[in-house]
Order: C-alpha cells, then sequence, then structure tokens
C-alpha cells in the first residue's frame, strides 16, 4: 500500500502538461461529490447520489434516470480510440440523454497534435469530439501528460511494466488531488475494477483503499448496504 504523493492537509498540484493548461476543477474540490462509475450493480443508489452536491459520470452513464440517480453535472467522455469514433459516426450523439445533461465535460487523455492523432484504435479524437460538442454550451477539459505520469509513479510499484491507468482512476486522481482539505469524502459508486486486460485492476483497488483508509473517499462496494454522501 502506497501513500499518495501530496499532503494529507492540502491539495496537490495543478498537474501541468506542455500540451496545454491543467482543467480547472474547482467547481469539484468542495461539497459533497458522487463518482459514478459503469461497473453493474443492480441495487438502487439513486437517492444517495442524487443528494450529493456534484456528480461525475462517465461515457455511456450506465444507470443514469435509473438505478443510479438522475443528477449528472460532469461528464468523463473517453477521447482516444474506438469508442469515440463511435460516438462521433452517431448523428444522434449530441442528443443523448447524458451529453444534453452534462454541465462540463472531461476527457481523460491530453490531446494530441494532428500528426500524431493516428487513426486507429488508439487514435485521437480531442478535436473532432470538441468541435461536436461545443455548440452545447458546456465547457470542456482535458487531462493532462503530467497527471498520466502521476499516476504511473503511483502504480508503478504494484504493476509489472508501465501501468496504463484506467479512466476512473484518473479522473478520481485528478479530483482528490484539487479536493479542499476541510471537503467530505468522495463518495465511489459503480468501481468494479475488472474490464480489458490492459489496465492494472488490483493496483487501482489498492489505491482506493489507501485513499478511503486516509478518509479521503467512501468506496461503496456491491457487497454492502447503499449508503449516501
Amino acid at each position: 500500500m502506497h501513500p499518495p504523493p501530496w499532503s494529507a492537509d492540502r491539495p496537490g498540484p495543478p498537474h501541468r502538461s506542455a500540451m496545454g493548461e491543467p482543467p480547472d476543477l474547482s467547481d469539484l474540490a468542495a461539497g459533497r461529490l458522487a463518482i459514478v462509475g459503469n461497473a453493474p450493480d443492480p441495487r438502487d443508489h439513486s437517492a444517495a447520489i442524487d443528494s450529493a452536491e456534484r456528480v461525475v459520470r462517465f461515457n455511456n452513464a450506465a444507470g443514469f434516470r435509473g438505478h443510479t440517480g438522475s443528477r449528472l453535472d460532469w461528464l468523463a467522455l473517453v477521447n482516444r480510440g474506438g469508442q469515440m469514433r463511435e460516438w462521433l459516426d452517431d448523428p444522434a450523439f449530441p442528443d443523448r440523454p447524458a451529453i444534453r445533461a452534462a454541465k462540463a465535460f472531461l476527457f481523460p487523455f491530453p490531446a494530441l497534435p494532428p500528426e500524431r492523432a493516428g487513426t486507429g484504435d488508439g487514435a485521437c479524437w480531442t478535436q473532432e469530439a470538441r468541435a461536436r460538442l461545443a455548440p452545447l454550451g458546456a465547457a470542456i477539459h482535458v487531462l493532462t501528460d503530467d497527471l498520466h505520469a502521476e499516476g504511473a509513479r503511483i502504480l508503478g510499484p504494484d504493476t509489472e511494466g508501465t501501468p496504463n491507468p484506467s479512466t476512473g482512476f484518473l479522473v478520481a486522481l485528478a479530483l482528490l488531488r484539487q479536493r479542499h482539505p476541510q471537503a467530505p469524502a468522495v463518495h465511489i459508486y459503480g468501481f468494479g475494477f475488472s474490464g480489458w486486460p490492459g489496465h492494472p485492476w488490483e493496483a487501482e483497488r489498492r489505491w482506493f483503499a489507501a485513499q478511503e483508509q486516509a478518509g479521503r473517499l467512501r468506496l461503496h462496494r456491491p457487497e454492502e448496504p447503499p449508503g449516501g454522501p
């Protein structure tokens, strides 16, 4: 179990990148915050999640307007690879309920310059996604190279080779780094620590457990009764 690289009594510094300024996450720095992943959980967490002051969801926002509640303030959308390409090919993408409900979008991968964006499975679609979402008027934020490097350093000791952090881990890391010292613990729902085999799931599980032990978050596990912020 490895402690976080920042002090327990103050937030970490903004993560900067040569590709751009750090995202402004001040809207999520205080108050009751719920982060809702997409792992299957048949229990009804809607009342607990909707009682948070801010709610962050991911991609297709499983359970939105159902058993995970009707609140959605920030939506993290994977901006590289086939999933974003599929969304961009869908004329109705901007009209999806989760897209329309979002007050801000968060892209977990740094933008690549056009000459490096590529066209294959790992292609960067940041500019195209920005253009598609811009008419909605919601702010668009992008995590940086430095944040990714920090994540790799945290997960490295528990991972063989170079870690490839999941979107959920990266978003949680970015938000925890900017939380105020007096802010209440972040409530985490729908994190199953499984999926694509390239992510270091066990290392991420241990990091979340360490943050929970430190009082920085509350991880709602499927085997536990529902609870809220």
